[in-house]
């Protein structure tokens, strides 16, 4: 009878918490911009030291972080790498590009709650760019949210990874489309702050003074002005690998980028 009690206590409790944590978490939200937190993993996953090697060869972010955030980080990459499928078409799948390609979203995504996301399922890799029959042309990558894949050259990935300075990374273009879809249909704290502050971005590219401005300067290519999709997929390229020109030539699109992606803790480099 005591334990019957205990029990009932305990998950009266947990309800408790629960409903205070969703009164309070939105009055948050609103006044810090950011969710209320965003690492907690009771069971956090490893990853080995060779895992661990290829992060700190490929990513001055990871290097940046405290140890603790490491921790986080490594765990990320790991549920990444367990609950995505990844596809070889012609090519051999190893466990370096699986990490290179989760760390490239785990740092993506790192400033916000809700990491894994249900717009895809499949990572495809080729080995070059490859024929698609949906618009009979060669891709280097895409998002493809009718088949919950995201594709991508190997080669463009690995040459977009290894340059840190030409704004142009394949890793982080794909995986931009398929978060700013999941934002768009999500209400998490994290997706809901990543929208709100998407549509402040989106006035540089619909209002024709802002978008004048941004042209005459010639910092972000001109891919970007495709549409609003690849706008945001190409500014996010430019955040990570040239951050400091970014804050300098365009300060306030860069301060609601930063507040996007809940990157507020993290200093200005020269790259990521």
């Amino acid at each position: 009878m005591v334990f019957q009690f205990f029990i009932i206590l305990v998950f009266g409790i947990l309800a408790l918490l629960l409903i205070v944590f969703r009164i309070i978490e939105p009055i948050y939200v609103f006044f810090f911009k950011k969710p209320l937190f965003l690492h907690i993993y009771p069971f956090s996953k490893k990853l080995n030291n060779e895992q661990k090697e290829i992060l700190k060869t490929n990513f001055l972010f990871y290097n940046r972080l405290t140890p603790k955030k490491k921790r986080y980080f490594e765990h990320r990459v790991k549920e990444f790498v367990r609950k995505y499928e990844f596809i070889g078409k012609d090519i051999v799948i190893t466990e370096t590009m699986q990490i290179l390609i989760a760390g490239t979203y785990v740092m993506l995504t790192f400033g916000l709650r809700k990491y894994l996301i249900t717009l895809f399922t499949r990572i495809i890799i080729y080995p070059s760019s490859y024929y698609s029959s949906s618009n009979d042309a060669y891709h280097k990558g895409e998002f493809n949210p009718r088949m919950k894949s995201i594709v991508f050259s190997w080669e463009d990935y690995i040459l977009g990874h290894q340059t840190t300075n030409d704004n142009i990374n394949l890793g982080l273009h794909e995986f931009a489309h398929a978060l700013h879809f999941h934002c768009m249909k999500s209400n998490d704290s994290s997706a809901a702050v990543f929208f709100d502050e998407f549509n402040k971005v989106t006035r540089y590219y619909t209002d024709a003074e802002l978008n004048a401005e941004l042209r005459s300067k010639g910092y972000f290519r001109l891919y970007a002005y495709q549409n609003q999709f690849e706008f945001l997929a190409v500014i996010l390229e430019h955040f990570f690998e040239t951050p400091k020109q970014f804050r300098k030539e365009h300060p306030e699109l860069f301060v609601i980028v930063n507040n996007m992606l809940n990157f507020k803790e993290y200093l200005v480099e020269d790259s990521f």
